[in-house]
């Protein structure tokens, strides 16, 4: 019979401290403290774990075969990796390129409208230009008047007895408004009533020879 301590008798047996620790646990080793050291008692009887080259061989191969392995699976999951990342980068390419080709097609749909835009004012502005001059509407009959053709000072000199509703009513000192009315007035009795004379497209009075209370 022989004391030991508990890495001698790990090392005796070819197992590990802890498998020592569990045997005294169970039972299937003594063991004895001595100066507050454990120690593990042997004897003869105590089987002793043998190990041969061949057992060393296999477990060696064990491991060889289970790093092998694990080798593997780390390589195949690096390779997936890496073709996942690829796979995201092209889809992020993607993405960024799709918002790229609608940002210019957004673009291009409003500047065509602007351009649409432009054409339609630009028509509507000189169609209005060209037919401003024959606007005879009731909001425009003032600058109709106002456009008439003047007479020449000379004409107007020799018949001093007339003069045009234009000077005339200006001396009245009448409202935009009142004036406007006149004019309408006028412009409906222009063919039916002798007192307006028309020279051109501007009205005149004889106011010596004519009273025109009835129509200013």
């Amino acid at each position: 019979m022989s004391k030991m301590s508990i890495n001698d008798a790990a090392e005796h047996f070819g197992v590990s401290k802890e498998a020592i620790h569990n045997r005294i646990r169970r039972g299937s080793l003594k063991s004895i403290v001595e100066d507050g050291v454990k120690l593990v008692v042997v004897d003869g009887s105590t089987p002793k774990r043998s190990v041969t080259r061949n057992t060393i061989a296999k477990a060696t191969l064990s491991d060889d075969r289970y790093y092998k392995l694990l080798e593997e699976q780390n390589a195949k999951l690096q390779s997936r990796v890496e073709v996942l990342e690829t796979e995201t980068r092209s889809l992020r390419d993607q993405k960024e390129q799709m918002l790229i080709e609608e940002r210019i097609k957004i673009e291009n749909i409003y500047k065509e409208k602007d351009e649409q835009l432009k054409s339609i004012l630009s028509s509507i502005s000189s169609q209005f230009m060209l037919n401003s001059p024959q606007l005879q509407g009731e909001e425009f009959i003032e600058e109709h008047v106002e456009a008439e053709i003047e007479i020449p000072q000379e004409e107007e000199e020799e018949d001093s007895k007339i003069i045009s509703l234009k000077k005339y009513l200006k001396k009245l000192n009448l409202s935009e408004k009142k004036q406007e009315k006149i004019y309408k007035k006028f412009k409906k009795l222009e063919s039916k009533d002798e007192r307006i004379i028309l020279k051109g497209k501007k009205y005149f009075l004889d106011v010596k020879r004519f009273s025109y209370e009835d129509i200013i």
